[in-house]
Order: C-alpha cells, then sequence, then structure tokens
C-alpha cells in the first residue's frame, strides 16, 4: 500500500455543455488550472455518446443514445487523469468501465471537484501492472 496525506483544498464547480467531450474537458481544465492532485466528489449529467474501456480490454465500447451518468468517479491532475464512468440508457440498462474520449454531453454535466492540498498525483509505469499507475508525491503547501 502508497499512503499519503494530503489537506482539503479548494472546491471547483465546473459545468461542461451540450457536444464537449467529457475527458478531453477534464484532461484541458486540469492541464491550464495547474492541478496537481484533485477528486471527483458529484458528478451528474447526461451523455449523448459514452465509449468505455472495459476491464482487460484495449479498445472502447461505444453506446449511443438518450445516457444519464449515474457515477463518473477518479483522479485528476495536470499529469493525467484515471475516470470511471457508469451509465444507463433509455431502458435502465447499465454499464461501467474507464472513461474513454469521444463521451460527449447531451445537456449538462455538472461536477463538484475537490483539488488536494500537499499532494502531486503523478502516473508512472508499475513494473507489476504494466500500466501508468497512481504515484503520489508530497509537494510544499
Amino acid at each position: 500500500m502508497i499512503h499519503l496525506k494530503g489537506r482539503p483544498y479548494q472546491l471547483h464547480v465546473l459545468r461542461l455543455t451540450p457536444g464537449e467531450d467529457v475527458r478531453e474537458r477534464l484532461e484541458q481544465w486540469a492541464t491550464t488550472q495547474g492541478i496537481e492532485a484533485a477528486a471527483i466528489v458529484s458528478a451528474v449529467g447526461s451523455l449523448s455518446r459514452a465509449v468505455i474501456r472495459f476491464a482487460g480490454r484495449e479498445e472502447g465500447n461505444v453506446t449511443d443514445g438518450d445516457l444519464e451518468i449515474c457515477a463518473l468517479s477518479g483522479t485528476l491532475s495536470k499529469h493525467g487523469i484515471h475516470v470511471h464512468l457508469s451509465i444507463a440508457d433509455a431502458d435502465g440498462a447499465m454499464r461501467g468501465g474507464h472513461l474513454m474520449m469521444g463521451c460527449t454531453v447531451r445537456t449538462t454535466l455538472e461536477l463538484i471537484v475537490q483539488e488536494v492540498g500537499g499532494v502531486r498525483f503523478l502516473r508512472t509505469v508499475d513494473p507489476s501492472t504494466g500500466y501508468k499507475e497512481l504515484d503520489p508525491q508530497t509537494i510544499g503547501p
């Protein structure tokens, strides 16, 4: 286990508008704001297209239609993001996995993002998994 202590920092209120790509906008926002470490604490909204990568797969699965966001959670940083998405279609069938490029906002996506002070979320390749994993580092005030 890797463990660091951070402290609550600023809360950010974001709203993505129709047609915006969720992952693209979150990555841009984290970079332009200089976010070192943050987590999504609340997310509600809808998508017209979801691109989700399921566990153990390399490619994303595309779902089009009127989709409700049931959960969006993860870590954000200018050094990279790791976000999972759960959606329900118009019949209530659910699916979820890794948020990929191509998830398009239908009407709105309202987010509350909490910055974590004193910590930097780096992403480095973990030799045991072969993937870029969270590598938190303590930073000054």
